[in-house]
């Protein structure tokens, strides 16, 4: 049994295609490239270099310039000064220059050994800077009328500085301190286990509840429209607002969650909900279900209105209940959604970070990896740490997304 040749697709049309299908694709590669790639190789290549905040400036000279003596006449004597500094505090700049252009009617005395002047411009060599040196070059002058006449002073011409420093960010020194900084902490576990609890359980929870009420709501009966709306409510408030809300309503001394279970005697003494361990992970986890829900319901609720209802229809003329219904109609029909929203879900609370930073700062048990990125980066000011610990979440979410897409979408038929 003879089996047809596929046509071959090479010829000048399909290639003239091909070069069009590329031609409109490279916008969207371009803006893809500048905006994800490149970021996220600038995060690889800093979680290697040994950077503080301190050295994103790289060291430059700085340099001021003053005429003392506040001359008022032609004959007035007067001191153009310079003060230099390395902006750096443990950096050297070599071969540090500065060239100035010296105002008319402003005559210049005997130069510092390190100036020269040629015409009307200045130029001093100063050699290497060291981190945090200091130098002050003082010249006595004498001002003319011209000076007056021009109007000009003479710090109104900036001074250009030139010197050459190493610059760590662009430099080929590379180090694993970083990395080993991060899984040599005794926290760094503690912290996982967190950030993995809090996504596992916010997302699975932001499901189930999105289901629940989608399964309410997919009903029709009067207020079915102001109930949807009120659902979403969560989702479309600011966070700010909300976060600040929950803090207020849980507060241990004037919250009214507190008063109102110490009046019913169901506790004895206030508790704090956001300052305890493990209360505070599971708190800050229930806000991560309350808030997040409604996206779930959402697309939850589309996909149970496209279902057929002629099964639900047979299913209850066999004698099917309602919980068998919803387990062998329902729940199959749902299964591509959810896996999806699973997926997007636990990537979203994985690298949430607002939410727990406005609810706790961090605190009691509730530091994830996204708020170690934040301290790392800002509150040590190790910026390089912070990359690498940016880097531990790329990877542990690309490991899952992989895992994620091989074996659990496929028994999905996704």
């Amino acid at each position: 049994m003879s089996t047809a040749t596929p046509p071959k697709t090479t010829g000048p049309l399909a290639r003239r295609e091909a070069r069009l299908a590329w031609g409109l694709l490279l916008p969207t590669i371009l803006s893809v490239s500048l905006v994800v790639v490149l970021p996220l190789l600038s995060i690889f290549w800093i979680s290697f270099k040994p950077i503080g905040l301190a050295d994103l400036r790289p060291p430059a000279p700085v340099v001021r310039e003053s005429l003392r003596g506040r001359p008022e006449a032609p004959g007035d004597p007067a001191d153009l000064q310079y003060r230099l500094r390395n902006s750096s505090q443990d950096k050297p700049i070599l071969g540090v220059t500065l060239t100035d252009t010296i105002p008319e009617g402003l005559v210049l005395g005997e130069l510092d050994p390190r100036c020269s002047l040629d015409d009307a411009t200045l130029t001093c060599d100063f050699g290497d800077l060291e981190g945090g040196q200091r130098e002050e070059v003082e010249i006595p002058a004498t001002v003319e009328a011209a000076y007056f006449e021009n109007g000009i002073d003479a710090d109104e011409s900036e001074p250009v500085m030139t010197g050459s420093s190493d610059n760590i960010l662009i430099n080929g020194q590379f180090t694993l301190d970083n990395f080993v900084r991060i899984f040599d902490s005794d926290e760094f576990f503690t912290v996982l286990w967190a950030t993995v609890f809090y996504t596992v359980f916010g997302t699975v929870g932001a499901l189930v509840v999105g289901l629940f009420a989608a399964m309410l709501l997919n009903k029709s009966f009067k207020g079915q429209g102001f109930l949807r709306g009120l659902y979403l409510f969560p989702y479309v408030a600011p966070v700010i607002a909300v976060a600040f809300t929950w803090v207020t309503l849980f507060d241990p001394f004037s919250g009214s969650a507190n008063a109102l279970l110490v009046q019913m005697g169901i506790i004895d003494q206030p508790i704090n909900f956001f300052g305890q361990r493990p209360l505070a992970l599971i708190m800050v986890t229930v806000f991560e279900v309350w808030r997040y829900f409604p996206l779930s319901f959402l697309f939850i609720l589309a996909r149970m209105q496209s279902i057929d209802t002629d099964m639900y229809e047979a299913a209850d003329m066999d004698g099917a209940s309602p919980f068998q219904q919803f387990w062998f109609l329902s729940l199959p029909q749902l299964l591509g959604i959810l896996s999806v929203l699973f997926l997007l879900r636990f990537i979203w609370t994985f690298n949430k970070f607002d939410d727990i930073f406005l609810l706790t700062g961090g605190s009691a048990g509730t530091r994830t990896l996204t708020v170690s990125v934040y301290e790392q980066a800002f509150a040590v000011g190790n910026i390089g740490a912070g990359a690498a610990v940016a880097v531990v979440i790329f990877c542990v979410l690309l490991v899952f997304s992989i895992f994620f897409l091989k074996y659990v979408s496929r028994e999905e038929g996704l």
